[in-house]
Parts: structure tokens; sequence; C-alpha cells
């Protein structure tokens, strides 16, 4: 795989809007590269004959049945609250207020 160039890697960063300094991207490119060439090394493993897989042993899933069963009423959900208003959970204000 061809090296990645410095131009790219600056074309990189400015697509992803990363501020790049001129030292941070020549250390980038190489890096880059050896990246870029593990991940072409790895695509030539695998056959044409092996299937991708997310994991190497196959799984299933264990689903339950959707039931449903009676929730709290409000009463019972504000039992236990400190404070109540209105037939809601009362909290500090911690939003716009100056220090």
């Amino acid at each position: 795989m061809p090296e990645i160039t410095r131009d790219e890697v600056a074309h990189l960063a400015t697509l992803a809007r990363i501020d790049l300094s001129d030292a941070e991207l020549d250390h980038l490119a190489p890096q880059l590269s050896v990246i870029l060439d593990s991940v072409a090394s790895i695509t030539g493993v695998a056959g044409d004959d092996v299937p991708p897989t997310s994991h190497a042993l196959p799984l299933t899933n264990v689903f339950r049945e959707d039931v449903v069963v009676p929730g709290l009423t409000a009463e019972e959900a504000l039992a236990g609250a400190p404070e109540v208003e209105e037939q809601r959970f009362s909290v500090p204000r911690i939003l716009g207020e100056e220090a």
C-alpha cells in the first residue's frame, strides 16, 4: 500500500476539523501509513471461503417474552421522594443561578 502523505493527513485533519501543527503532521503521516499497512495485511488472511463474522464462535441472542406489567402509580413513585411539587419530583435549581 502506498504511504500516506503529509498533505493527505492535513486534508483528513481539515475534514475532521482537527488543528494539527506541522510537527504533528510530520509525526502522524508515517504512523497512519503503518496502521493502513497493518489493516491491509489482515484483509489478505481470510480466504474467499471464510464468511465474515462478528465473533469467533456462533452466538445466539436470548430473548424473553415482552409482557406488559402494571407500573407504579404517581403516588407510589413519589412516596420516597424528599420533596414533591404538583405530582413531580422537586429538585434544587442549578441552572440560571448566579454564583
